[in-house]
């Protein structure tokens, strides 16, 4: 069954968080619902709508931003109590607006996530949960990583409390008071869970997640286990998840499953007779979506899908009719109602319109007294800097709530800017001096077109090489004003952290010894390796597993006070490590003892993993250099029916294999460039300095045949 929904934008709120929009519940089976949502000016809005116009029911006084809204009420009552979080602040009201409730949890940090219960509250700060009752303290756990989302299984059906927590290493911890009773590995960092139904299903125990990376799953949880029930991945690369709500919006009994990620993007996704999941409505808007709920909002009998924007707009997607149809020498006749709409919207804007005029006037005139003072106006960026684990890139996205004007880039570190097809951004180079101390190596500006509110950009990094990247952020505001946003570009920022790693592959040994805490040790790893909690995990020891999303070569990380081991199959990896965390420890002035062992055959297995890459990309090289001459051969002879069947094929694909080649900037550079890096730091282990022999390797690779590659490695 087709769905088609039609685009409608109701309010605009301030700047909102994920998870800050809900529906409450209807008083008749098809009646409108009213709209609670809360924005970073702490202000909790609730409003209904009335003949097309949005009517407010109540709305708070501004404060301290909300992070998160939840509904809830007593047991087997409509939930229609509103719950805001605020700081380490929890506040209920009612569907009135009447406050009844404000409680502080008396957490250090802010919370950011939050689940309510009947008489139970869930909050969340970022490692720490605490579970109250009747605002009374009843259970805390501090996690190993950060926090994103907490969700309840319904008490009334599992008969018991099963908090989950989504964190950030990519697991879900399910708890039984303030015990840890299993984790529950996901394919990527889950940032938002969800029950699925509404109420877990019938038995309760289903659980919705969305991750980071755009993946979205059901995961069944039981008294001692989990089962996964299906994943779907990320394959379109849309953006990562932010938020899930399920409704029967087909109308087949079956609630289908509304998904809304921060590129934008809504999906529906409708359960076929199997019980998997199939996307059946796409539609992007230009803002990330922070929140989603399903329900009827606009006009009674006509199902929607609500979704908040992080600019604060509350947009519907709905199943009522916005346009007319006219056939031939027909006039199509607006309704008092629509007339009179347009009317008043005609006067809002000329009204609008004067205000402007009157506002820059006021500002002019200010601006050029001799008492004047400019202020810097003040704007909110949302960024994420994230590793893609598909094509071992970095994706930073910046959102602003205004249009921005344009965006310049800075790299004190040597990296690759990678096309994206949804920038539409100009982008210009600037000349760049790395020789000097403190140099760049990039210098990028990007000119944005008009209401551009959101950019994506990609950048890929070399390992070994480390420093910062710098983002300034210029919205199209007056006056003027800029934001700085800084990455960090660690050592070995290609790793992805995992839960397991292959125990057959060849290993080197990396350790150390000294008088080093466990707080310092952790602190350098945290300053190597992407994905590692900042807080010091608790206990007196900890092992991490990482894996090099280019290569596939692989890391493990064990270490506690005064003793640390790492373990790789790649040699350029524990160099990296060896330079990197001795010169840490130098800059503390701690005396370490390093030791290496070094596996001859994890080169052999290095190369073997290099070896697909590198073909592949020789080949490529190779068939993009023969396309023009290939067509000006067709062009002179009129056709290319002489041609063999691969000149042929390379002809046919040539669009393809243009653009396969203008993704992979640098490409083949860097694969040579890590095969350098490992013939050299195989011999540095040994004592040996083999620079003068790189061009000799050079010469190899430039007519590649991996034998010879590794004669060439095991005779020098």
């Amino acid at each position: 069954m087709e769905i088609n929904l039609n685009h409608v934008d109701y309010i605009q709120v301030g700047v909102t968080s994920q998870k800050t929009m809900k529906l409450l519940p209807a008083i008749g089976r098809k009646a409108t619902q009213k709209v609670a949502v809360a924005d970073h000016d702490g202000v909790l809005t609730c409003f209904g709508m009335k003949k097309g116009e949005a009517v407010p029911v109540f709305k708070t006084l501004p404060g301290q931003k909300i992070s998160r809204l939840e509904l809830g009420g007593a047991q087997g009552t409509p939930q229609e109590k509103i719950f805001v979080s605020c700081g380490s602040e929890v506040r209920g009201f009612t569907k009135k607006g009447k406050q009844f409730l404000c409680f502080e949890a008396n957490l250090t940090e802010s919370i950011n996530a939050m689940h309510v219960s009947g008489a139970d509250l869930f909050v969340c700060a970022s490692y720490i949960y605490n579970h109250y009752c009747d605002c009374k303290d009843q259970d805390y756990y501090l996690s190993g990583d950060k926090i994103n989302d907490i969700v309840c299984l319904p008490v009334e059906t599992v008969g018991r409390t099963v908090p989950i927590l989504a964190c950030q290493d990519r697991v879900l911890r399910v708890l039984q008071g303030s015990e840890l009773l299993y984790d529950v590995e996901v394919p990527g960092p889950p940032s938002v869970l969800e029950l699925n139904d509404k109420d877990g299903g019938k038995e309760g125990e289903e659980v919705l997640y969305g991750t980071a990376d755009g993946k979205l799953g059901l995961v069944k949880i039981t008294e001692s286990s989990h089962v996964s029930k299906w994943e779907i991945n990320n394959d379109k690369r849309r953006g990562g998840i932010l938020c899930i709500d399920t409704f029967d919006l087909v109308g087949d009994g079956v609630r289908d499953i509304l998904v809304g990620r921060d590129d934008g993007t809504v999906e529906v996704y409708v359960l076929d007779s199997s019980n998997e999941p199939i996307l059946r409505f796409e539609h992007v808007l230009s803002e990330s979506v922070t929140s989603i709920q399903g329900g009827c909002v606009g006009k009674e009998n006509y199902d929607e899908v609500l979704t908040t924007s992080y600019t604060g707009w509350v947009t519907g997607l709905t199943s009522e009719p916005q346009q007319m149809e006219a056939g031939p020498g027909e006039e199509v006749k607006m309704s008092k109602e629509t007339q009179a709409k347009v009317a008043a919207l005609r006067s809002e804007l000329e009204q609008l319109q004067v205000k402007v005029l009157q506002g820059r006037e006021k500002y002019q005139q200010s601006s050029q007294s001799s008492t004047a003072v400019s202020t810097v106006p003040v704007f909110s960026v949302n960024d994420k800097f994230t590793l893609c684990q598909d094509d071992a890139s970095y994706s930073l996205t910046l959102e602003v709530q205004t249009a921005i004007d344009n965006l310049l880039l800075q790299s004190d570190v040597p990296i690759d800017l990678l096309d994206v097809d949804k920038n539409s951004a100009v982008v210009s180079f600037s000349e760049c001096d790395s020789e000097q101390p403190n140099g760049n190596f990039l210098l990028a500006t990007y000119r944005c077109q008009a209401n551009t509110t959101r950019l994506e950009l990609k950048v890929r990094s070399i390992e070994g090489q480390y420093g910062t990247l710098q983002a300034y952020i210029t919205p199209r505001l007056q006056p003027k004003a800029c934001q700085v946003r800084q990455y960090q570009i660690k050592p070995l920022s290609l790793h992805q952290r995992t839960h397991s790693i292959d125990q057959d592959r060849p290993v080197n040994t990396l350790s150390l010894v000294g008088q080093f805490s466990f707080a310092e040790i952790h602190s350098w790893v945290v300053f190597c390796l992407p994905e590692v909690p900042e807080k010091t995990p608790a206990g007196d020891n900890i092992s991490f597993y990482f894996h090099n999303t280019f290569l596939g070569t692989q890391l493990e990380a064990t270490y506690c006070k005064g003793e640390a081991h790492f373990k790789s199959d790649n040699i350029s990896t524990i160099s990296i490590l060896k330079d990197v965390l001795s010169k840490e420890a130098t800059k503390r002035k701690i005396n370490l003892n390093i030791s290496y062992d070094i596996n001859e055959d994890s080169v052999s297995h290095t190369l073997t993993m290099i070896h697909p890459k590198l073909e592949y990309q020789l080949l490529l090289a190779k068939k993009v250099q023969l396309i023009d001459a290939l067509k000006e051969l067709q062009v002179h002879e009129g056709n290319a029916d002489f041609l063999i069947p691969e000149y042929h094929s390379i002809l046919d694909e040539s669009a393809h294999l243009l653009e396969e080649y203008k993704k992979q900037p640098a490409h083949l550079e860097r694969l040579y460039g890590m095969i350098t890096d490992l013939f050299i730091d195989k011999f540095k282990f040994k004592g040996q300095n083999v620079k003068t022999k790189v061009s000799l390797l050079l010469e190899i690779l430039d007519n590649y045949d991996l034998n010879s590659l590794m004669d060439f490695f095991n005779e020098v």
